[in-house]
């Protein structure tokens, strides 16, 4: 039975789209609302609170009490009501994910109307956790993906998705861990558990753009809120000083389900993230905006201390992908993804975000695929708008247009990557 979402919470890119909107034909902008409600499934929102880099923003003694009576009441707000944990658990209600002790949750399978012209889409799971294996399953797999719902392919069904399109082309499979919601340190965990069980010479590593502040992110509900899809679960997190060089990974501050329960009480939550760096600007930052300040953040990006310590931390944490890699002789392709917001603004201004992360990506000279400047490149070919063009592949994540497009944007490289060559390009074919 498929389930219709049509509620899905707030979205950190929401302010900047409602002022692209105004301008826009009704049809499209129901298409790019949706675009940005969905973008990212369990983490593109407005934040509600998150969790930690270094050292918390200036507070005054004038400001220290407000701000902790607002995290009281922004922590009362999110605490989860105990029938509802007891439900996720049994797994009668939130049927977007399953408890994981280490990772927070995984994905499971389920029918969900969100897809392209209000289609149902359809996700299964094998045996691994991944997503069905369709093009050539039943061939050795040598490349494995992970990520977050751009990596899963949220919003569109299990043969639709980019994996598929590429293994269909290259003449061999492609695994899928990919999981919606996850940060770039979740998926270097993931990685880690699963290639010691499901091991293979080649690795796609896709770094989504808000992962950059889900690495930071200690409790889920903190930042993305409530809805009835997913629990929005504690994960594991990092917190990092850029100017001692320091990373510090922080387990899932509840590794049992009954430790869950901890946080239906707002004493023992306030207790355990009453000195969340994330919790404390969001506070700040709603402060800010209720006193009228211009300098008030619109949302984590336009938050430049924030995104210097995000960035920071995926620098961190690919310098850890690597060690891995090294260590055990596996190669990695990192893929940097976008929401249509980040990509409206880099092909109205040029400008983006994540510059020194791509910098840095070019100072260790580590192979990358920026769809970034592939979809620039692919609209500098076109002259139907911003608007048409984002229609085009983004129904929120991509829809399978969108996925057949990332595939071929990255399918050059992973053929140079690949030794021997795959099938398709195998040197020994006939030719006539």
């Amino acid at each position: 039975m498929s389930r219709l979402f049509p509620c899905r919470p707030k979205c950190p890119f929401l302010p900047i789209l409602r002022a692209h909107l105004t301008s826009c034909m009704a049809a499209l902008a129901t298409v790019l609302l949706m675009a940005a409600l969905g973008t990212a499934l369990l983490g593109d929102r407005q934040p509600v609170a998150a969790a930690q880099p270094s050292s918390p923003p200036e507070k005054t003694k004038e400001t220290a009490q407000p701000l902790a009576e607002r995290k009281r009441a922004y922590l009362r707000r999110v605490l989860y009501a105990r029938e509802d944990l007891t439900a996720w658990l049994a797994g009668k209600a939130f049927p977007f994910a399953k408890y994981d002790p280490e990772l927070g949750y995984l994905h499971i399978d389920r029918d969900f109307k969100e897809g392209i012209d209000g289609s149902v889409c359809s996700y299964r799971y094998d045996r691994r956790g991944a997503r069905r294996t369709i093009a050539y399953a039943d061939k050795p797999c040598r490349i494995n993906t992970y990520g977050n719902s751009f990596t899963s392919c949220e919003q569109v069904s299990d043969g639709e998705t980019w994996q598929e399109v590429l293994a269909a082309h290259l003449g061999e499979p492609v695994r899928n861990f990919g999981i919606g919601g996850y940060s770039v340190y979740l998926a270097y965990l993931r990685m880690k558990r699963e290639e010691k069980r499901s091991p293979a010479a080649y690795i796609l590593f896709n770094i989504f753009d808000d992962d950059h502040y889900r690495n930071l992110l200690g409790w889920q509900r903190l930042r993305f809120g409530i809805n009835r899809k997913s629990t929005n679960p504690p994960t594991p997190y990092v917190r990092v000083n850029p100017e001692a060089r320091e990373l510090v990974e922080h387990p899932n501050p509840c590794p049992t389900a009954d430790a869950l329960y901890k946080l239906c009480d707002l004493d023992t939550t306030l207790r355990m993230f009453q000195n969340d760096y994330l919790l404390d600007r969001y506070v700040h930052r709603e402060l800010q905006r209720e006193r009228g300040d211009a300098k008030a953040p619109a949302s984590d990006f336009d938050d430049k201390e924030l995104t210097r310590l995000a960035l920071y931390a995926s620098m961190r944490i690919v310098d850890k992908v690597e060690e891995f890699a090294a260590k055990e002789k596996r190669k990695v392709l990192y893929v940097l993804s976008y929401n249509p917001q980040t990509l409206r603004r880099f092909l109205k201004e040029g400008s983006r975000f994540d510059q020194s992360f791509v910098d840095f990506l070019d100072r260790r000279r580590l192979p990358y695929v920026d769809l970034l400047r592939a979809h620039a490149a692919d609209y500098a070919k076109f002259s139907p708008g911003i608007d048409a063009y984002l229609a085009r592949y983004f129904i929120g994540h991509y829809n399978p247009l969108g996925n057949h497009f990332c595939a071929f944007a990255i399918k050059q490289q992973v053929v140079r990557m690949l030794q021997p060559p795959p099938p398709a390009y195998a040197k020994n074919a006939r030719e006539f």
